[in-house]
């Protein structure tokens, strides 16, 4: 079968749209193919057939031919498999890795006919993944890049949402790592091979690896999926505000954004990194010895006094909710109905969440105003408790002078009766 597919008529006459008019969407067409296959011994031409029963375009009808063109029909009729061979009928083999984009393009860039089959799905991945990276490598003759078989797979194609899916949002990061961790590939590329591991490491990976939060980002989040591409120094903010828009807006306001600007760096990532991204503690706000500001600002600067006013103003709030909190809780233990300043007091909690956001304006005005519209907050859910609490006292105060009273009158009635009993006892 040489190159067990034949590689003929890659480019025949026929395009692949009219090969899928002539023989696709019967199973019947399709049979013979998967018969003649399982018949071999060889994985090679065996495992093809094998997978392709769950394949998504077996599911949707499109058998063999769909693909590889020729004859299967009449390979089956004549029991000659150089008739469904036949690169007269269109048969196209194993294409080249340069050829796979514009394979799978001839359907998946075909409007009239994928809407058929998904009116949802996209027309334009072959355009994007032209525009990508991988793409123009792939153009410029390397063959050794990323095509659509790299990350879908080949005649085992499972839906995006298949949990058993390479590119299902859980398995995108290994399927990425297949290529992007093999380190003599990269190493001609001189690109690195740890994303991976940063990865997995990162509050991005454990949300979405560990606890299964399937809104926490993957590689493609961030790089794109067919028109995948390296985000240069600006871009990596942009894909971090798709997440965290209200963080980059403060910072285009920021003096950090001329700033950065000028130096050539980035921005989100300059404190917070790319891949290894960590969960930032407020101990990173401020001048703490890991505070990030410090990096670059030193005691005496302006900067240095901003950080200082900003961790001291958000650490002043988060006592003050701490103790309204404390506050609540002693008067709720005690029975008290604090139903109400719970309730105020997800505003104040809220307070703190809009205050470590508000850092990003690195102005120390407007994040001023945040902490004292908390602090505000976080005041009359204190009064609430307090409230609470003096509540508390009356009734403990209540209960010291009525348990001696009912005390009294509970061992008088008991006397009472008592005394009852024994007249009643002495009549008779």
């Amino acid at each position: 079968m040489g190159g067990r597919y034949l590689r003929m008529g890659m480019l025949g006459a026929l395009t692949l749209a009219a090969v899928i008019g002539l023989h696709g969407r019967t199973a019947s067409a399709a049979s013979s193919c998967i018969t003649c296959h399982l018949e071999f011994d060889d994985p090679a031409i065996r495992e093809p057939a094998v997978k392709f029963e769950e394949d998504v375009h077996n599911l949707r009808r499109l058998g063999c031919e769909s693909c590889h063109g020729g004859n299967p029909a009449a390979g089956a009729e004549e029991g000659d498999p150089e008739l469904a061979h036949d690169p007269k009928m269109g048969f196209r083999g194993e294409p080249s890795p340069g050829e796979i984009p514009e394979f799978c393009g001839g359907c998946h860039s075909n409007v009239e006919f994928i809407k058929q089959y998904n009116p949802k799905q996209r027309v334009d991945q072959l355009l994007e993944y032209k525009s990508s990276h991988h793409g123009k490598l792939l153009a410029s003759g390397e063959q050794r890049v990323a095509t659509c078989v790299s990350c879908h797979g080949v005649h085992g194609i499972l839906p995006v949402k298949d949990t058993r899916s390479p590119v299902y949002k859980t398995n995108v990061a290994k399927t990425c790592a297949g290529c992007h961790g093999d380190t003599k590939l990269m190493a001609s590329f001189g690109i690195p091979t740890n994303q991976f591991d940063l990865y997995k490491s990162s509050v991005h990976g454990h949300k979405l690896l560990e606890e299964g939060d399937l809104a926490a980002p993957t590689c493609n989040t961030c790089h794109g999926n067919h028109g995948a591409t390296p985000p240069g120094l600006t871009s990596v903010s942009n894909a971090c505000g798709e997440c965290h828009a209200n963080n980059l807006a403060y910072f285009n306001e920021s003096p950090h954004k001329e700033a950065f600007a000028e130096m050539g760096i980035g921005e989100c990532e300059t404190c917070h990194g790319h891949h290894d991204v960590m969960h930032p503690d407020d101990d990173r706000i401020g001048v703490h010895e890991e505070a990030f500001c410090v990096r670059c600002h030193s005691e005496g600067d302006a900067g240095y006094a901003a950080a200082a006013v900003m961790g001291a103003g958000l650490d002043s709030l988060k006592r003050a909710l701490w103790a309204a909190h404390e506050i609540l809780d002693r008067a709720e233990r005690g029975g008290v109905n604090v139903a109400l300043g719970k309730f105020d007091l997800h505003s104040a909690d809220d307070a703190v969440i809009k205050a470590r956001t508000g850092v990003h304006y690195f102005d120390t005005t407007k994040f001023n105003a945040i902490i004292q519209t908390g602090l505000a907050e976080t005041q009359n859910v204190m009064a609430l408790g307090e409230e609470a609490m003096h509540d508390l006292w009356l009734r403990r105060v209540g209960l010291m002078f009525t348990v001696p009273v009912i005390l009294w009158v509970a061992i008088a009635l008991y006397l009472r009766i008592r005394r009852t009993e024994r007249e009643q006892a002495s009549n008779s």
